[in-house]
């Protein structure tokens, strides 16, 4: 999640300056770049507990270990350390203190992939002399809601009292979840549309791919991706599928009228968040919002508010692809090959809208509601997902082959897809892998997912 704004922005007097907002981020097809974000658990290796922020082995100690290290620029709230900016990168924390790298624009995966190493080699480098371990899964597999300390950040007060309210699992999603996402361009509005909604019809295939969060409390959960299951029952009005993105006038415009819909959580001023939970940005417009009388929203609340939205891809001056498991290192560069071979490349781009075209929207539904619990076994049509899963990898496939980025030994992206190619092959997901050794040579214990999956 975002860290504190750098400044106010403009003052809003119109609704098409949010939508000119939106608009800025349409950019030459020369200049697309994809953004990789990543989180991971991390746990103190003799005890497998999670990391307080505070102490010797916490989360400021990291922190404050790759910034002395590694040159990163602390960034501060109430003065202590709650992320940390080098270039375009910034490494922030998730509520349960949960790791996240956020990369740069990168222009191929090739350098994505890049990137991932560097940062994981310069977590080791701090984390292991203080006896800290990370871990990537979608799901803390054994650690209770209430076991889990909290990150001293303003907004996930605000959350924290909030969350409740709406869904039973909103904690859970804050605390223990960890997921990949990946951020893309588009060149217009006609653009954006197409890759939206080829993003939220196929997002059911990614969480398949990578599901990987099978524990909850030390046990078997019964779904594949628990992480993904949290979010149907996080907050309906800001989590989910968007239907109104497949229909006829879906556009910055109409992206607009639902955000503005969506309740808010907090407005930032004079480096503290003010909790304006529930509360509508169509008052703040308007100035009267109840938590701030008077006052008249800024393009920099705009820009907060939209972080406050869930659903399974969003849309900011780029596009978020939501739908993935935290993992290993074998699939962290997989998810960016994946999108950016299905939307970077025109004709991979038609075939994945024909793909989908004529999916209506309660198979959507019913693929976000089932594909958590069985991943690439859920029937869909007169298939399986791990079927139409396949055919999404052949095209991703092709487009990645026409985008003819080499490394220095001239291979291309396809080799980042290896690995999606294995799984849905055996249709045997990361989670099935750890379920059969629960129940195998781990004797029933989550425990050796600490060793084994560990970064």
């Amino acid at each position: 999640m975002s860290g504190p704004p750098a400044g106010r922005g403009e003052p809003i007097t119109s609704r098409r300056q949010l939508v000119e907002w939106l608009e800025a981020g349409c950019k030459p097809r020369s200049e697309f770049r994809i953004g990789t974000e990543h989180e991971k658990f991390a746990f103190h290796k003799d005890t497998l507990r999670p990391l307080a922020y505070e102490g010797p082995a916490g989360i400021r100690s990291l922190l404050e270990g790759l910034s002395h290290r590694f040159g990163w620029q602390p960034v501060l709230e109430n003065g202590l350390p709650i992320a940390l900016v080098r270039g375009r990168c910034a490494i922030t924390l998730e509520p349960g203190g949960q790791f996240e790298l956020s990369g740069a624009p990168l222009q191929n995966v090739h350098e994505t992939c890049c990137e991932v190493h560097e940062h994981l080699e310069q977590v080791r480098q701090v984390a292991e002399p203080l006896g800290v371990g990370m871990l990537g899964m979608g799901f803390q597999p054994k650690w209770r809601r209430e076991e889990i300390p909290w990150m001293p950040k303003g907004r996930y007060r605000i959350m924290r009292a909030y969350m409740p309210k709406k869904g039973r699992l909103g904690l859970d999603m804050m605390l223990r979840t960890c997921t990949i996402q990946v951020n893309l361009d588009f060149a217009d509005e006609a653009d954006m549309v197409r890759k939206f909604r080829v993003g939220m019809a196929l997002q059911p295939i990614a969480t398949a791919l990578f599901a990987n969060s099978p524990f909850v409390d030390g046990r078997p959960s019964g779904y594949l991706s628990y992480r993904s299951h949290v979010w149907t029952d996080t907050d309906p009005d800001r989590c989910g599928i968007l239907p109104f993105v497949f229909e006829d006038g879906m556009g910055f415009e109409r992206y607009v009228d639902y955000a503005l819909d969506v309740p808010m959580y907090f407005v930032y001023r004079d480096g503290r968040y003010i909790d304006a939970a529930g509360q509508s940005f169509r008052d703040f417009l308007a100035g009267r919002l109840p938590a701030l009388p008077g006052e008249v929203a800024t393009l920099s609340d705009w820009a907060d508010h939209l972080t406050t939205i869930f659903t399974e891809v969003r849309l900011k001056r780029y596009l978020e692809m939501r739908g993935a498991d935290g993992g290993p290192w074998r699939e962290l560069c997989g998810l960016p090959a994946f999108w950016a071979g299905l939307l970077y490349d025109p004709a991979a781009l038609d075939a994945a809208l024909e793909l989908c075209r004529d999916w209506t929207i309660e198979e959507h539904l019913y693929l976000r509601r089932e594909v958590p619990r069985t991943a690439l076994r859920t029937p869909f049509r007169d298939r399986t997902l791990r079927e139409w899963a396949l055919d999404a990898l052949a095209i991703a496939a092709g487009g990645l082959a026409r985008r003819s980025y080499t490394d220095l030994e001239g291979n291309d992206e396809r080799q980042f897809l290896a690995r999606l190619f294995e799984i849905a092959e055996s249709g045997r997901t990361p989670a099935e892998e750890k379920l059969e050794k629960f129940y195998g040579p781990w004797q029933g214990s989550v425990d050796p997912v600490f060793a084994e999956y560990a970064y």
